[in-house]
């Protein structure tokens, strides 16, 4: 699965721990993240992230450019409810993208772990049917 990982400033030390504690569960996936919260990541958990620019720089919009391209399974976003954001409208844009697309969302730390623990048992095989591959976790029908 392609996953990827955004955190406003102010959380991303949560995102940092988020990783820390899952990444028995993530490094089975690629990550992909915005700049300094990749970077963040990988100097921590020595994960392998495909970093792209920063949200305000225009990191948001690359994720956003992989979900309408149906190449991204789920968004991990840690957002900051309580400090404006110089780019929101690129924010507002992501999370209506991932609706529009149906790629699972979590903007804070409790869904993250609701969605890491699904990613874990497997229940996101799906997505592999909404890309058009196969898997040998999805059971067809005689």
């Amino acid at each position: 699965m392609n996953i990827a990982l955004i955190a406003h400033d102010r959380k991303k030390d949560d995102m940092v721990r988020f990783v820390t504690a899952y990444k028995f569960i993530l490094e089975d996936h690629t990550l992909h993240a915005t700049g300094t919260t990749g970077l963040k990541i990988m100097e921590a958990t020595g994960l392998s992230i495909h970093r792209f620019q920063s949200g305000p720089l225009g990191g948001d919009q690359e994720i956003g450019a992989l979900i309408a391209n149906n190449k991204m399974d789920m968004v991990i976003f840690f957002r900051d409810p309580l400090t404006a954001q110089p780019h929101e409208p690129d924010v507002t844009a992501l999370i209506r993208l991932c609706d529009v697309y149906a790629v699972p969302l979590a903007t804070n730390m409790g869904t993250g772990e609701v969605l890491i623990r699904g990613l874990e048992r497997g229940d996101f095989s799906w997505r592999n049917i909404v890309r058009g591959k196969t898997s040998t976790n999805i059971v067809s029908e005689p």
